[in-house]
């Protein structure tokens, strides 16, 4: 199934949704980055509320035992969200196998920490092709399939909401590669949100906290808190657990941000219809919008 072929089959299936319960009941959804992390917390959350969701993942292997677990509404497809080819054919089997879809949820991201004495062209292009590049991929080809549902059913709406950071919001400290391109992703959600309106398409980011129990952070050998360590990013921190101990102290309410925060704050923006162009932050405080 090509694009073309996508798009008519959104069109014949629009009104052919499952019959489910829930905030999002029966609601058609991808999240990139899903086979595990804040991807999974966020999916399994989603189902919970009623909707079939794609776990998009490099990792196929891990991405299909994540959908084995998570149940029948759950099926697992192999994307690079850095490819725009990947990208298309993850939006065309999609629809291939669900018939549509409603809500697109770009999480997939990729950090490395780094001042501008270490911070490689090499590592600054990779994580820039990831979080922004990537994020404008999935927009270009989701929005295609919403654009021709919208055809068939103006009265529907459709979201791309972007799992942005609270560095989208505010600078990080030898993590430039990172919030530079979480500032951009947040530009980009605006313009989506400018373009896109008359079609019903509504683009938001979430601005998450830190998710301190995932491998972003936790991994003993690339996760955050070893990365930032290395780095000099926290003032006389000596083990992993200073490091973790300083960030904990920054948000008013005293943990991580976990998956189903995020959830509840996207529920929020799908069953919103009008909000669009935002960046929602859920940082426990740690950031705040002036």
């Amino acid at each position: 199934m090509n694009l073309e072929q996508a798009k008519a089959h959104a069109m014949q299936n629009v009104h052919n949704r499952p019959q489910t319960q829930g905030r999002l009941a029966g609601k058609l959804a991808i999240v990139t980055g899903a086979a595990q992390g804040f991807g999974l917390g966020i999916a399994r959350e989603m189902i919970a509320q009623g909707a079939s969701v794609v776990i998009a993942d490099m990792n196929l292997p891990l991405a299909e035992k994540t959908a084995q677990e998570l149940g029948p509404r759950a099926i697992a497809l192999a994307v690079n969200v850095a490819d725009a080819q990947s990208v298309e054919n993850l939006i065309c089997e999609t629809v291939n196998q669900f018939g549509g879809l409603d809500i697109f949820v770009s999480n997939a991201g990729v950090l490395k920490a780094g001042g501008l004495d270490d911070m490689t062209p090499e590592a600054f292009e990779f994580v820039t092709k990831v979080n922004y590049s990537g994020y404008f991929l999935c927009a270009k080809y989701a929005s295609e399939i919403m654009k021709a549902q919208h055809e068939a059913d103006p009265t529907l709406f459709f979201d791309i909401i972007q799992i942005n950071s609270k560095s989208g919001l505010e600078g990080s400290k030898r993590n430039f590669a990172y919030a530079g391109g979480k500032f951009g992703g947040i530009g980009l959600t605006q313009s989506f949100a400018m373009e896109l309106a008359p079609y019903n398409i509504k683009v938001n980011a979430i601005c998450p906290g830190n998710y301190y129990d995932g491998p972003l952070w936790s991994d003993p050998q690339r996760g955050l808190f070893v990365q930032y360590l290395q780095a000099g990013k926290v003032p006389g921190a000596k083990t992993v657990e200073d490091v973790k101990a300083y960030y904990l102290s920054k948000s008013l309410i005293a943990r991580g941000c976990l998956p189903k925060d995020v959830a509840i704050a996207l529920f929020y923006l799908v069953e919103q219809c009008y909000e669009t162009g935002q960046a929602l932050p859920v940082t426990g405080g740690q950031v705040m919008l002036s």
